[in-house]
């Protein structure tokens, strides 16, 4: 052999090795406007490679992501993956204060590592209300082989979206946003993209596409829902079947029977389901509109079918009914502090299952925020949190530190709600890096809430009714309260959270109801490790897209020579395994 090819031998050796570490898995999105009639109306709806909803992302725990975006909307685009913790990297968050829009016609890539993280967890566009009309997906996160599951392994996989609908789009639906009016009863709710089976001919007109789901009898399927809709908290049900709660965003839960779940906005659950029914005809799925006055939201109901392989028939009759607490509050409630925690089960996460006793950690920060139905600031229909309406920063705020710009924001978000009149401001958390800090969310509105922190799985330990106080803490779970990303605050109650800052960024604290977030109601946690010698925080990618102070920095992109480079690590691969097969047979 040659010393050419003895040289490209240990090149290739080396290359493979170092990949064989940490493997990759890559994606290619192109987001589009196509028209679709989930709810039997023609619409434009944001698809992914022509696909609504877009396709599912599958990978296996510290698997290195590369998802190349290709924004043929008509204005600026970013991917939020809702969940995935982007270890060290909020430069991929894809949010407004984390990173610049993608223009129109521009590619971008994505790439970060779906570290210490296992569950169901799912992504959507962040910006312009674009979430919706669509471009939303699945995000599946496996277990390494080697760690065990605590429960036998499912005969499938199966992703379910849910949410809540309209038949008008993300633009007309802003622009009633912007003029101040409320956005009304949603038309439907949709199952995986699409409207109800007819079960009421006066509720469901003819010809609109449903959802249907082909299962084996006798055989158990995991399935993960996602409530990916706009406001609506869903009750999630199987007419005849249990749901054996087995995950929720990362965390093993206390498998434990329901006949139904309610699923708030922006949440993820894992059933594990059996197929034990005698299979005489199908069955209902079911996703109906939960805390409002379901007598007038009926149409607010979304119905899929689960056929058996034997089904002897389609499914007739009435629906599996809900929950019937119209007149107890706190059925609800106690079904959320029924989901506990699995402490002894092995699970990939920065903190271990069973090892991290966050009940005996000291508290370094105390943030009480608190929301309030709309208020006129400025003249401006306007959502807060503790009097604070945000503002989304022009420059993103790393950026912004990164080549010191000042003036983008302030690190003066109140630890305690405002007294005197609300006001319009950029205005961010100053975290304590590897602090662990106690927020309080109170939900003063007369609507359900949900909450999402980018960048954590926070510990939920309490939720009640009324006014929190200091004497609130006595009622809090400090052993097995579920960690995950997303809480629900039930109208007139609060529910409180404790997050360990061991995970340096700027990260998205904000409802996920996206009226409000629209309209002001987030903020951001900066969490920055003051040691400049201790490099816990990845810099910016290459492919940074700069705006606001920095966009003179933004070099015009050319958009063939973009999508090739976006392939170009994928390229590089097969050239050098093709590389590796030529050496081996010569």
């Amino acid at each position: 052999m040659d010393l050419f090819k003895i040289l490209l031998l240990m090149f290739l050796v080396n290359f493979s090795f170092c990949f064989a570490a940490d493997p990759y898995a890559f994606y290619n999105f192109e987001v589009s406007y196509i028209t679709a009639s989930p709810l039997g109306v023609p619409q434009q709806v944001i698809a992914i490679n022509g696909k609504f909803p877009g396709p599912t992302i599958n990978v296996t725990t510290n698997e290195n992501l590369v998802v190349n975006v290709r924004n043929k909307l008509d204005e600026g685009l970013l991917l939020h993956w809702s969940g995935i913790q982007q270890r060290r990297v909020s430069w991929q968050d894809g949010l407004a204060g984390t990173n610049c829009p993608i223009p129109p016609k521009w590619n971008w890539t994505y790439e970060f590592q779906v570290k210490d993280q296992i569950g169901s967890f799912f992504y959507f566009p962040s910006l312009h209300f674009q979430r919706a009309s669509g471009g939303f997906g699945s995000f599946i996160v496996n277990p390494r082989s080697v760690i065990p599951v605590p429960f036998s392994t499912p005969e499938g996989d199966i992703t379910i979206a849910i949410g809540d609908w309209y038949t008008r789009n993300h633009t007309a639906l802003r622009k009633a946003l912007d003029d101040g009016k409320d956005l009304g009863m949603p038309d439907g709710v949709l199952i995986n993209g699409k409207g109800p089976y007819q079960y009421n001919k006066t509720l469901v007109p003819d010809g609109i596409d449903y959802e249907t789901i082909t299962v084996h009898p006798g055989k158990t399927y995991r399935l993960r829902v996602s409530n990916v809709g706009i406001s609506t908290s869903l009750n999630f049900r199987i007419q005849g079947h249990n749901l054996v709660l087995a995950e929720s965003e990362g965390s093993y839960t206390v498998q434990q029977n329901y006949t139904s779940l309610d699923i708030h906005v922006g949440q993820s659950y894992s059933f594990l389901v059996t197929m034990d029914q005698n299979a005489s005809s199908d069955y209902y799925i079911v996703a109906s509109a939960r805390i409002v006055n379901e007598t007038i939201w009926r149409r607010v109901t979304g119905v899929g079918i689960l056929h058996y392989t034997n089904s002897k028939g389609k499914a007739k009759g009435h629906l599996p009914p809900g929950p019937q607490d119209e007149f107890d509050k706190t059925f609800s409630m106690n079904q959320a502090r029924s989901i506990r925690w699995n402490v002894s089960a092995s699970g990939a996460r920065p903190n271990p299952q069973g090892s991290f006793k966050y009940g005996s950690i000291n508290v370094t920060d105390v943030y009480v925020l608190r929301n309030m139905p709309p208020v006129k600031i400025n003249g401006k229909r306007r959502t807060t949190l503790s009097g604070v309406s945000f503002v989304n920063p022009s420059t993103p705020i790393r950026l912004a530190d990164k080549h010191k710009v000042k003036g983008v924001y302030k690190l003066d978000f109140p630890k305690r709600p405002l007294t005197g009149p609300p006001r319009m401001e950029t205005s961010i958390i100053n975290g304590t890096y590897r602090g662990f800090m106690e927020v309080i969310l109170q939900n003063n509105d007369t609507k359900m809430q949900s909450y999402h922190m980018s960048g954590y799985a926070f510990f939920a330990v309490g939720m009640d009714y009324g006014e929190w106080t200091e004497n609130s803490r006595g009622t809090y779970n400090k052993w097995d309260g579920i960690a995950r990303s997303t809480i629900q605050v039930y109208p007139g109650a609060w529910s409180a959270i404790l997050i360990s800052l061991d995970n340096p960024g700027a990260w998205n604290l904000r409802t996920e109801n996206l009226d409000s977030w629209y309209l002001g109601q987030e903020t951001y946690v900066r969490v920055v490790n003051p040691d400049e010698n201790n490099k816990t925080e990845f810099g910016a990618p290459a492919n940074v897209l700069y705006c606001g102070a920095l966009q003179k920095l933004q070099k015009p992109q050319k958009i063939s020579s973009s999508a090739t480079r976006s392939i170009g690590f994928t390229s590089l691969s097969m050239v050098v395994m093709a590389l590796v097969m030529i050496m081996v047979l010569y």
